[in-house]
């Protein structure tokens, strides 16, 4: 009688212990799915830049983009994060190992499979952020643009061809320019400030252009005027575009973690061969429904 009860536990205590693991996040469901998200993501975004609609290829430097092309650029990243998600969330949720005790609780068990998805969604997410993190670190490190004191200009990226026309001249500058196109650079990016330009800035601008082109007075402060209207109208596109992309891309991850978890419960139930959801199968019946409409 001893050894019998002594036997029930232990099976009993086993299965406790299986079904907290069943119940645990299955990491290599989670890997697998972060995995077929970043693929499926490379694939769209390789075709979105081969189209025009990355932010890489919209234009030479993305700042003379229209405000139309960076709105049609931003829909399209939040599509193909729709689409990355979703595949990565159904992978996730598909490939994770059904829950023993959670067969019988519907509630639980797709709150198991979104959770799978969701946690596919994250680490995708942060596998992309260090990626371009990494990325970004190794351009700036080799960008040649430089002050003669070794630190990079943050101007030139931005204003490169307004300080190309402030400077230019038919004789070749005698002097290094980095350091004169640096600090031209910071007193153009002021023009969007409050205040705009000052007054010295403008002069001291204007005697920098007479003294490295050897145009006269009246000719540098003509071109210093019209680099500072230049300047102030880019300063505003690049910052518009800047925030339509950072909306899009906010919004995209955002949506992104709700479809990663649709897709997989979808995926979850698909594994254990069970229909879908009511919330889902409704709006099915929803669209089903519409096309089968007769068009008057």
């Amino acid at each position: 009688m001893a050894i019998e009860t002594l036997v029930r536990e232990d099976v009993m205590e086993g299965g406790l212990v299986a079904a907290e693991e069943s119940r645990s996040i299955q990491w290599s469901s989670v890997i697998a799915g972060a995995f077929a998200s970043g693929a499926m993501s490379f694939i769209l975004v390789s075709f979105g830049v081969a189209i025009g609609l990355g932010v890489s290829s919209a234009s030479p430097t993305w700042r003379d983009a229209s405000a139309a092309l960076a709105l049609l650029s931003g829909l399209y990243l939040i599509i193909q994060a729709i689409i990355s998600f979703g595949f990565g969330g159904y992978i996730a949720g598909r490939t994770a190992r059904p829950a023993p005790g959670l067969a019988t609780i519907e509630d639980d068990g797709e709150r198991r499979d979104g959770l799978h998805g969701l946690a596919s969604w994250a680490m995708a997410v942060l596998f992309g952020a260090t990626l371009l993190a990494i990325i970004g670190a190794a351009a700036l490190e080799r960008s040649p643009v430089r002050s003669a004191s070794g630190n990079a200009s943050s101007a030139e990226p931005l204003l490169s061809y307004e300080l190309d026309k402030l400077f230019r001249a038919p004789r070749r500058p005698p002097a290094d320019m980095r350091e004169a196109r640096a600090e031209a650079g910071r007193i153009l990016m002021t023009s969007s400030s409050h205040s705009g330009v000052v007054l010295d800035d403008r002069n001291y601008l204007a005697q920098q252009v007479t003294a490295l082109t050897g145009l006269s007075a009246a000719d540098a402060e003509k071109r210093v005027d019209a680099s500072i209207v230049d300047a102030h109208t880019a300063i505003n596109r690049a910052r518009r575009n800047s925030v339509i992309v950072a909306f899009s891309i906010a919004a995209a991850a955002l949506i992104g973690a709700a479809v990663a978890w649709a897709a997989a419960v979808a995926g979850g139930r698909h594994r254990d061969g069970e229909p879908l959801p009511n919330w889902m199968a409704s709006s099915n019946r929803f669209h089903r429904g519409r096309r089968a409409m007769p068009v008057p």
